[in-house]
């Protein structure tokens, strides 16, 4: 898609958490502080909160890639309404604990000889829990039990616990989470990203993925994504996502507020009128469909096919020539090789001799080359009718066997009913 037109290596703006696009914003650099200070202390929870997109889950995935593995067990997972004997039993599963045909006492004996092996070996446990907002007050309750587990006066496990702003308030209003939250350590909630970090929020993502430039990017857009966005890495991933898809269709090396505005007026369900892409090469591939690869289409036909002005230009203004010539040389061909441009070399000596025909010569070169292209243009068209007619004649068979179809398979009943 947009990538390959604007030879990227792969999504900047993709929406699943990737931690290799990681930034660290003014609100993601407090919030890693936080669990950078819990995973020292090695005990008790972490809670991060922030609302749908805000980057909790990259956060954490980008603090799991830099954990040492030798020292630390680390396990995530993604709850849904899960109950207090459902929660222990998927947790254990994640630390690739066999717990089948287990009882919940089972389970939990299980658990506990895990944590004790982990610890004989040198490596504390850490369990990640997101989606926090989904779980029952009973489930929680169980994830606190479980942290009470110790080996000679040290914590066997710690838990970081992600969630949306609902499970921030539900940790501090009820009344049965009194013993969680005394066992808290640590709280930040995420907040959208500031107006001045969007920018490099995006040369970031695009650095990333290769980006050099291209497309160019101006200043006024980000004020404008920031609007609409609200500083929300996944809004604004969304939005340019769909900025890059329109710029890719239109062919457009700027991207700028006019066509941001159309790409949120097409999201808004307006009707949005497509730019045609610009070029003076070869006009049959100016609706060439994106899935074509246009960009690389175009790379092909630099190596293969001589600039026109070179082709045209540099034999005329020696000597003139005859209209028939003059349309031969600069007949416009698709991938038509090098080998096929005039040598200059015998008409060099001339230059000085007629500088009068340059001007002449250089305007009957164009006048050729606009015939050709007409020449073209018509071929095409040509071709088009052609590619109509046999069309509606593979359509009139079709139609002509199914009915002839129908009419034996009505003549086979009636002659069975007859019969």
């Amino acid at each position: 898609m947009y990538e390959t037109f604007y030879g990227l290596k792969s999504r900047p703006f993709q929406l699943t958490p990737d931690p290799h696009y990681y930034f660290e914003s003014l609100t993601h650099r407090k919030a890693l502080s936080y669990l950078g200070y819990g995973l020292a202390q090695g005990e008790g929870f972490i809670v991060i909160t922030g609302d749908v997109g805000a980057g909790k889950t990259t956060l954490v995935s980008h603090l799991m890639a830099t954990i040492d593995r030798e020292r630390l067990t680390a396990a995530s997972i993604v709850t849904t309404a899960l109950d207090s004997k459902d929660i222990v039993r998927v947790a254990a599963n994640n630390f690739d604990i066999d717990t089948e045909d287990m009882d919940k006492a089972q389970l939990l004996s299980a658990f506990e000889e895990f944590l004790h092996a982990e610890a004989r070996a040198g490596r504390r446990c850490l369990l990640v829990v997101d989606e926090s907002q989904n779980l029952p007050a009973g489930a929680l309750e169980e994830l606190r039990m479980l942290s009470n587990f110790q080996l000679g006066g040290q914590a066997l496990l710690q838990i970081f616990l992600l969630g949306q702003p609902e499970f921030r308030d539900m940790l501090q209003q009820s009344d049965r989470l009194e013993q969680l939250r005394q066992r808290v350590i640590a709280h930040h909630h995420l907040e959208p990203m500031e107006a001045h970090e969007i920018e490099p929020y995006i040369t970031h993502r695009l650095s990333k993925s290769g980006w050099s430039g291209r497309p160019k990017i101006t200043s006024d857009v980000f004020a404008l994504l920031f609007s609409e966005t609200g500083g929300v890495p996944r809004k604004i991933n969304t939005l340019m996502s769909r900025v890059l898809l329109m710029g890719a269709v239109e062919h457009a090396e700027l991207i700028d507020q006019p066509l941001v505005g159309r790409v949120l007026a097409d999201l808004n369900g307006e009707e949005v009128d497509i730019v045609e892409p610009e070029t003076d090469i070869d006009l049959t591939k100016v609706k060439s469909p994106l899935w074509e690869k246009p960009a690389k289409v175009s790379q092909a036909q630099e190596q293969a096919e001589p600039e026109p002005a070179a082709a045209s230009v540099v034999p005329e203004p020696v000597a003139p020539v005859s209209e028939e010539t003059a349309a031969a040389e600069h007949e416009v061909l698709p991938f038509r090789s090098a080998d096929a441009v005039p040598e200059p070399t015998s008409v060099e000596p001339k230059v000085a001799e007629a500088p009068e025909v340059v001007e002449p010569a250089a305007d009957s070169a164009v006048l050729n080359q606009l015939d050709a292209i007409s020449r073209q243009l018509s071929a095409l068209e040509g071709r088009m009718d052609g590619q109509e007619e046999s069309l509606h004649r593979v359509l009139t068979m079709l139609v002509d066997w199914v009915e002839s179809d129908v009419r034996s398979k009505e003549s086979y009943v009636n002659a069975g009913r007859a019969a």
